[in-house]
């Protein structure tokens, strides 16, 4: 019996784009982190074979199940499966390791090793949909808009939301359809930047380009190109970095994905000289041909705060997309995927609940699903705190109690019957946020769940 097991090619894109979602921005920190080697790591990401143990280790450093990622049909010579490491030979025979591996549990029989889980559970939903999740639904026509659009020369799209609405996923899946139209691909979330990272632009895109740098194996060009930061200024020296080697005549395409980007709009400075610097890069593909191979998405919760110069924002110009919720038939399809026998009324009692809200649909099918909870007790207990939205409620209340202004707004809004007319920029900020609906000049809940949670808990306050 073979020793070893390799990725199916089909996941490849999908595993490698998980790498900087669970908090590694490179092969080589991914390995030091397991203590592997880290041509071992780029054998798996590649498709090649590798020992089990280790397959199997790099797969929960990346929270992968294993089974279902495995190619058990590929045959591999033995001399081409890298060796055990170190590390994973210790844990072998120590049972007390934190990484050990029981061998024992999957060598016993071909059989026990080979079989793929007959279906996957359904899962817990929580920051990106894997891009080979079934539970990722399309919400026609975005998908394919954005699929023909990042295929274009200098392409630029934006994606705007409230908070798990999907924005992340449907990045990934516009990486990946740019990766297999030959392109290179980053993805960069800024939740991954240090406090430190932000304390003023020339360090700021030191790591910006030092992130992009290192997952294209080009960090060791980033110190020439910084020696004039002095004289020439930070953006210039990010632009020469770019120009030089990351988008060099014999390179191809390089589509950036830079997910998280409202974490930018808490340094107004910051904000205002590199999405300034976004679109100046944008514009350089109108008259140069060595931008024409940059494509760019920028991911963002929140409309943009601060007083960005009209003519220096990257948000008034390229592909805006703005995530609806999901409708009747889409919630109804992911039902099917939960394995719910739904029937339309049972639908439209979830949805009289949380709307089409993507996070909200799928937590409550997920634990319906897994029966931990029934339909009718999820609706009962939904504004409670022993219901399952409790911490996702939580966390919009610590947000509006930090905005005295936004809190009262949201006060008035729910409890009334009616529409309430608020000031624009609180009803504006309010809908970004995903609490409430625009109703022409008026606001309503964006749905009961969250009407009945804050008329109880703002009431009195």
């Amino acid at each position: 019996m073979a020793r070893s097991l390799r990725l199916r090619l089909k996941y490849i894109p999908a595993v490698k784009s998980s790498l900087l979602r669970n908090g590694f921005p490179s092969q080589k920190i991914l390995a030091e982190d397991l203590g592997i080697a880290q041509s071992t790591v780029s054998h798996f990401l590649n498709g090649k074979p590798v020992d089990y143990a280790n397959f199997i280790e790099i797969c929960r450093g990346l929270n992968q199940e294993w089974r279902d990622i495995a190619d058990f049909e590929a045959e591999s010579p033995p001399d081409e499966v890298l060796p055990i490491s170190a590390k994973i030979a210790i844990a072998q025979s120590s049972a007390d390791h934190e990484l050990a591996v029981n061998l024992s549990e999957i060598t016993n029989t071909k059989q026990s090793i080979i079989q793929p889980l007959p279906a996957a559970a359904p899962e817990l939903p929580g920051g990106q949909v894997d891009l080979a999740s079934r539970l990722y639904i399309d919400r026609p026509p975005i998908e394919s808009r954005c699929y023909e659009t990042i295929s274009q020369p200098g392409a630029l799209i934006r994606i705007k939301a409230p908070r798990q609405m999907g924005k992340t996923s449907l990045m990934a899946r516009i990486l990946h359809h740019a990766e297999q139209q030959g392109s290179r691909t980053v993805a960069l979330s800024f939740q991954l930047a240090n406090r430190r990272v932000f304390a003023n632009s020339d360090t700021f895109l030191q790591w910006f380009c030092a992130s992009i740098g290192q997952e294209l194996g080009m960090l060791e060009q980033l110190p020439k190109c910084w020696e004039l930061a002095d004289l020439i200024g930070s953006n210039q020296c990010c632009k020469a970095y770019f120009e030089q080697y990351l988008l060099s005549e014999s390179s191809p395409p390089l589509t950036l994905g830079l997910d998280e980007s409202d974490r930018l709009f808490e340094s107004p400075e910051i904000a205002d000289d590199f999405f300034g610097l976004l679109r100046a890069l944008h514009e350089e593909a109108k008259r140069r041909d060595i931008w024409k191979k940059f494509r760019l998405i920028v991911v963002h919760s929140t409309e943009v705060y601060i007083p960005l110069d009209v003519n220096k924002s990257p948000f008034n110009v390229g592909l805006p997309i703005e995530l609806p919720e999901f409708n009747v038939q889409q919630v109804q399809d992911l039902a099917k995927r939960h394995g719910l026998s739904w029937s339309a009324a049972e639908v439209a009692e979830l949805m009289s609940l949380v709307g089409g809200n993507p996070y909200l649909v799928r937590l409550g099918m997920y634990h319906i699903s897994r029966q931990d909870v029934t339909l009718d007790r999820l609706v009962k207990e939904s504004a409670t705190e022993a219901g399952i939205y409790s911490d996702h409620l939580r966390r919009h209340l610590w947000n509006l109690e930090k905005y005295g202004e936004l809190m009262e707004g949201m006060r008035e809004v729910t409890s009334v019957s009616q529409p309430v007319r608020l000031k624009s920029e609180l009803g504006f900020k309010l809908n970004s946020m995903g609490l409430v609906k625009l109703d022409g000049n008026h606001c309503i809940p964006r749905c009961r769940l969250y009407e009945e949670y804050f008329r109880d808990r703002l009431n009195g306050k």
